[in-house]
């Protein structure tokens, strides 16, 4: 059995790692030139992209932005999944959404901003405090531009106006006060079964993710139900195979989507230690037509970012419950260098193991960690 990645980081190295077990071969296509890569030693590989299309049983992805030839090249071989249409739909806010208001999904109240004038009107409608995300090529806080006051207005339209908003639009989201963020990663096979892990509560520090704790504290049955639903709208419409998240803000008893990754996700990392099927596993599981596997907790668990942190001593392995998921990859600011599980036996104890790693690591570099630590002492 083989499966052919589109993108060659860390989540194509990491679906490798999990499919050797299964006997899944799994070999990645560096975007950049179009070449066949081993994922894990980032080795070239001889065979053609073509020839690789041609004798793979699945393609997938590891990200949404994937060129668009490249995308019409593998979605004719009809071995992609999952679907165009829903890796197109990741890739763009402005068709994301629109399948929200479709499906009549709640979400953050927007106006999609096709010239900077039309910023004044969405103020007008939205409020001064916006949020401004480029509708295609954003994330982990690159492409987003905060409005706190409308005297900042005319500074922020002559900086957007260099900009080609007819090629790439912008989304102007009304700025929320959520009480926190959530998220749910699940896998749907090809059979229509669906097998959630639970919501995961994320912890972001400039637009990025440094922290998730999984299960998330202090979720009632009917908010699991809520995100449940959601999902389930979602991936019925896109005819959804694979691991799908879901982010989420909640503000009080609702949740509000605020953006879906067709794929599988950094907030779905603590799986790999926490569950007993690891959403990498459970990705591959879905692409090759095998039987889902169980979502089952083992352990409340903390998924810590190491970003932009050069190599440092591995003596916090000293720490039960401590795993380390090292990425290999050159240092450089807001890099995903790789991450921690902390595993514990209940919300306290995980807090004391995150305490314990915070003696360990650099202070300016998990600016999250001993605050989230605090709060689940308390709980």
């Amino acid at each position: 059995m083989s499966v052919l990645v589109l993108g060659s980081g860390q989540l194509a190295r990491m679906m490798a790692l999990a499919g050797s077990p299964l006997g899944i071969s799994v070999q990645a296509v560096d975007v950049a030139d179009n070449k066949v890569v081993d994922p894990v030693s980032k080795q070239k590989i001889s065979n053609s992209l073509e020839s690789m299309i041609e004798e793979v049983n699945a393609i997938t992805v590891e990200f949404e932005h994937i060129p668009e030839d490249l995308l019409a090249l593998t979605h004719s071989s009809g071995k992609l999944k999952p679907s165009v249409e829903a890796i197109l739909t990741g890739a763009d806010r402005v068709r994301e959404k629109k399948l929200l208001e479709k499906l009549s999904i709640a979400n953050c109240p927007f106006e999609i901003i096709t010239e900077v004038d039309q910023l004044d009107a969405a103020v007008a409608k939205l409020g001064e405090k916006l949020i401004i995300k480029a509708s295609r090529d954003g994330y982990d806080g690159y492409g987003q531009w905060r409005l706190q006051s409308k005297n900042e207005l005319p500074e922020l339209k002559q900086q957007l106006s260099q900009l080609d908003l007819h090629k790439v639009p912008l989304i102007a989201e009304k700025m929320l006060n959520f009480d926190r963020e959530l998220s749910l990663v699940a896998v749907r096979s090809s059979d229509g079964d669906i097998a959630y892990y639970p919501l995961a509560e994320n912890l972001h520090y400039q637009g990025q993710l440094h922290v998730s704790i999984a299960p998330a504290p202090q979720v009632d049955k009917a908010l699991e139900q809520q995100a449940q639903a959601i999902f389930n709208k979602l991936a019925s419409m896109l005819d959804y195979v694979g691991v799908l998240a879901v982010e989420f803000f909640q503000i009080g008893p609702q949740l509000l989507v605020n953006e879906i990754a067709p794929r599988v996700h950094n907030s779905g990392h603590w799986t790999m230690q926490g569950a007993d099927t690891c959403q990498f596993e459970n990705h591959l599981r879905a692409v090759r037509g095998l039987p889902l596997g169980s979502t089952k907790v083992t352990s409340p668990t903390a998924m810590i970012n190491i970003i932009g942190c050069k190599a440092f001593a591995r003596d916090m392995l000293s720490i039960p419950g401590c795993h380390l998921h090292w990425y290999g990859k050159t240092p450089r600011n807001k890099r995903k260098m790789g991450h921690f599980n902390l595993c514990a036996d209940n919300y306290p104890e995980l807090g004391k193991t995150m305490q314990a790693l915070a003696e360990y690591v650099p202070d300016e570099y998990f600016p999250m960690l001993k605050d989230e630590a605090t709060k689940l002492l308390k709980l």
